[in-house]
């Protein structure tokens, strides 16, 4: 295999283990690459899935417009150590993470990825990008002696990791270099805890890891004796213990390896948190979220309602911009209390004047959604069979609406009655937009008998391995 050849073939494995990997972290996610072999090659973009397009002039102007970028850090012929990356500075492209560097046997690289609205904290996802660089770097600089392939495995299985390398480096951050405490026990502790039921429960409680010399001090309500202290490492043990903090201010307290007590009161600053709430929970760095967990794995996820595509819609509706915020505040509301209590539901927002008639449960008069305890009644008669039929002016026309239609295209029978009855709903009546949350709390955008929430069906990029094109030519392909 040539030289050109070879690192063809890295570049597509790097990437292909990379997009993976995310995708399994963070839900279907492309990754792109800009990047310069030499000092003095022209720049070449690796972007199999279109990712960046939209994103030319930006680019145009940083690398073909100007020449700062190949000087603005550490020249790579000046690079003394194989394995170090010099991070380059990011370059906050419009719904995009991304991340460089510059080592020693690649001039410069810059990795990208999208930015997911549901997103905990970016950090993992940048640790992420921060590692594809190390290995694509550590590939060339082979230079095809020996090639496993492993780089692609490795990004792929890199959840784990990539969380434990963002938790150090905000510990590191917050709190200096001294920090104690263990990341890998507390990773392996909540994951082994969060699949692990007592008498048919998931767990629900905080275990909250500190420092012995954390200030302020936690107000312990027990703790126990150093060599009865029970070990992180005992999963049903801890599991157990949890119980005894279970819908209150409590927290169990762990230095990192076993547990100390049970506090109450304010915790030290220092400090990370394994928030449990069931089948799933949240890992927090001096309170900030870093990810949430579920069933033995990590997920970049925050678990809130992806309503983008909602609030895209109303922005292009025909109702005022004021009326349009209240709106998808309002729904907003309603399908956030619809996914936290874990049962489905549907909104039919009415652009038309009068609204559409619906069949189901008709009102006597139409109930004003601004006040609060109205509101707060139609979170509730959500629960009930059917849709809520809401008008532009923030009124509720009614409930149990049912939502009939001729069967069209586009019908997915894996989805069930509630959503497939919006598409044919939608599909007949203009000027509104249906909701529909499911069970299990995936939240799907309807208009025009479209699915405005559907994922992308992207072609998996082609194993013919190319040369990627210089930037000059991709803009103008």
């Amino acid at each position: 295999m040539t030289g050109e050849s070879f690192k063809n073939l890295v570049l597509f494995r790097v990437l292909e283990g990379l997009r993976e990997g995310l995708s399994q972290f963070s839900g279907p996610s492309r990754v792109a690459l800009i990047y310069a072999d030499k000092y003095d090659d022209p720049v070449r973009v690796y972007d199999p899935q279109d990712l960046l397009r939209g994103h030319e002039p930006k680019l145009k102007e940083i690398y073909l417009d100007q020449e700062k970028w190949r000087t603005i850090s550490a020249d790579p012929r000046h690079i003394t150590l194989s394995g170090e990356v010099y991070p380059e500075t990011n370059l906050d492209l419009t719904g995009l993470i991304s991340f460089g560097g510059r080592t020693r046997s690649i001039s410069y690289q810059m990795w990208f990825t999208e930015h997911h609205p549901d997103i905990c904290s970016i950090g993992p996802t940048e640790r992420w990008l921060e590692h594809a660089a190390f290995l694509l770097a550590h590939e060339f600089a082979s230079e095809s002696t020996f090639y496993t392939g492993s780089s692609s495995y490795v990004l792929r299985e890199y959840a784990i990791h990539a969380v434990r390398d963002h938790i150090r480096d905000e510990l590191n951050l917050l709190f200096g270099w001294d920090i104690k405490i263990f990341v890998f026990p507390i990773l392996d502790a909540l994951l082994g805890i969060s699949k692990t039921r007592e008498e048919g429960s998931w767990p629900r409680g905080k275990l909250v890891f500190i420092e012995p010399d954390a200030i302020p001090r936690p107000e312990y309500l027990i703790r126990f004796p150093r060599m009865e202290r029970p070990s992180l490492k005992n999963i049903k043990h801890v599991r157990k213990l949890l119980q005894a903090v279970e819908y209150s201010d409590r927290k169990l307290i762990s230095y990192g390896n076993n547990i100390v007590g049970i506090a109450a009161g304010k915790m030290p600053e220092r400090r990370s948190t394994a928030e449990f709430r069931g089948d799933y929970g949240f890992l927090r760095v001096g309170g900030k979220p870093v990810c949430s967990f579920s069933d033995g794995k990590v997920y970049s996820t925050n678990r809130q309602p992806n309503l983008v595509h909602l609030e895209e819609a109303l922005i292009e509706s025909p109702v005022d911009p004021t009326m349009g915020n209240d709106l998808f505040r309002v729904a907003t509301d309603i399908v956030r209390k619809a996914g936290n209590e874990r049962h489905g539901c549907t909104l039919v927002i009415d652009f038309n004047d009068p609204p559409v008639y619906i069949s189901g449960q008709q009102l006597e008069y139409p109930l004003d959604l601004k006040k609060k305890g109205i509101l707060e009644l139609a979170k509730s008669l959500a629960r009930v069979d059917g849709a809520l039929h809401i008008g532009a002016d923030l009124h509720l026309y009614g409930f149990a609406c049912l939502l009939d239609g001729h069967a069209i295209s586009g019908e997915d029978r894996a989805r069930g009655a509630r959503f497939n009855s919006a598409l044919r709903f939608t599909a007949e009546h203009d000027n509104l937009i249906v909701v529909v949350v499911s069970a299990d709390r995936p939240v799907s955008v309807i208009q025009g008998g479209v699915e405005l929430t559907a994922q992308s069906d992207w072609q998996a990029f082609s194993k013919l391995v190319e040369p990627p094109p210089t930037l000059k030519d991709w803009i103008g392909s």
